[in-house]
């Protein structure tokens, strides 16, 4: 009787070797060897006889997380569509496509005589050569958001970088990348500018 048991339990376990489970042992030495400290950082020790459990993954900040945080992006630009959203503190503009900023520059403002008005407005008229008629300076890829304010390069703030100051319009440094923005901003497209 005891033989027949034994055999028995022999054609049982080469039944299940044969149909793919394996013996501790042979899952162990079939396992790819990992280190010690791969390891610690993707299983957590599990009990004997089970499987590892994955440890809880921290979350990432994403790209757009990290400029919102930074450049201090108002709420108010994180909607859809085309955004200029101009913060005089950081004294960037962002611009941002449905909630995701895309590109920034250096920007300057006016001075305490002639400030740039703060709040939401739309940008009412484009101007790709404007000279403007009350100081005669040009203000080329001009993007007009509040009377005769405006978004647009100076080669003055290019040479002078915050030494100076508009008559209330957004001066941006860097001419190649106003130049791409004024290509995708259209008439209707939404202006924030904001302090802080």
């Amino acid at each position: 009787m005891g033989i027949l048991r034994k055999f028995g339990a022999a054609l049982t376990a080469a039944a299940f070797v044969g149909a793919g489970v394996l013996s501790a042992t042979a899952t162990a030495e079939a396992a790819p060897q990992v280190s010690a400290s791969a390891q610690k950082s993707t299983t957590a020790p599990a009990p004997v006889g089970q499987p590892p459990r994955a440890t809880a993954a921290k979350p990432k900040a994403t790209s757009t997380s990290k400029a919102i945080a930074k450049y201090r992006i108002d709420r108010r630009c994180m909607t859809k569509g085309r955004v200029l959203c101009i913060n005089k503190r950081t004294r960037k503009l962002v611009y941002m496509v449905n909630g995701k900023p895309t590109q920034v520059m250096d920007v300057r403002f006016g001075s305490r005589q002639t400030p740039t008005r703060n709040g939401v407005f739309r940008v009412y008229r484009k101007s790709k050569n404007h000279v403007s008629s009350l100081y005669g300076s040009k203000m080329p890829y001009a993007m007009f958001f509040s009377g005769g304010q405006a978004v647009h390069y100076s080669s003055d703030f290019r040479a002078r970088g915050y030494n100076g100051a508009s008559h209330g319009c957004v001066n941006v440094r860097d001419k190649k990348k106003i130049a791409w923005v004024f290509a995708r901003v259209k008439t209707g497209d939404k202006v924030v500018v904001y302090s802080k």
